[in-house]
């Protein structure tokens, strides 16, 4: 989601694009660490991953989901960040709990506290898993390619790592060996809060994108 919606956000750094939208990711190891949210392992609970998420409400239910978006557009505004870019920000952390409603098995809360848990289950399916959301992903750089391709060789090595990065982190789930124990799960995901800044390096490291010149006025013959 971040690769693509940086087309529509020219004044934003992808760094910014990533971070909204992985921001729930990034506040869950946190409050994970902190004992505020807690996950274990379960072996077999998913075809894609051995996770099982036992309560998350502050990171990803559904309210919180649009609190944090709400949180982050006020900042961006703050920050005079034009108005439609800012919804865009904003949009993409609610964005994630969307995706994540396809692909968790029915854990997600909708709010804190006695509240009903949904999830669509896409993650009991490993050949589904990986059609969809490589296709998302594919789709997502095809689509940031043709508007920031890389400048130099510095970008070039900048943003395939970057995507080498995320392909690591995201398609051993299904094939790997379960997490030694929930605190590893914690502290191993806090790596995730590099993602944002390795983006933001690759995106400095980017053409500009290309704007239409404006249609020369006709002459009178």
């Amino acid at each position: 989601m971040a690769l693509a919606a940086r087309k529509k956000t020219p004044k934003v750094s992808l760094g910014w694009l990533v971070a909204t939208s992985f921001g729930l990711d990034l506040l869950w190891p946190v409050l994970l660490v902190a004992g505020v949210e807690r996950v274990s392992i379960v072996p077999g609970i998913t075809a894609a991953n051995s996770l099982s998420f036992d309560y998350y409400p502050w990171s990803h239910s559904l309210l919180m989901a649009v609190v944090w978006g709400l949180l982050v557009f006020a900042f961006a505004r703050w920050r005079r960040v034009p108005r439609t870019s800012a919804w865009i920000l904003g949009g993409l952390v609610v964005s994630h709990w969307v995706l994540d409603l396809i692909v968790h098995r029915p854990d997600l809360p909708l709010w804190p506290g006695s509240s009903p848990l949904v999830g669509l289950g896409l993650w009991n399916s490993v050949p589904w898993s990986l059609g969809v959301e490589g296709a998302l992903f594919i789709l997502g750089i095809g689509i940031y390619l043709r508007t920031r391709p890389p400048a130099d060789r510095v970008g070039k090595l900048a943003f395939w790592s970057w995507i080498g990065a995320m392909t690591l982190m995201w398609l051993p789930g299904p094939f790997s060996a379960p997490p030694p124990s929930a605190r590893a799960v914690a502290w191993v995901s806090l790596g995730m809060w590099l993602l944002p800044f390795w983006a933001a390096w690759a995106d400095r490291h980017a053409a500009p994108a290309t704007v239409p010149a404006p249609a020369a006025p006709a002459t009178a013959g």
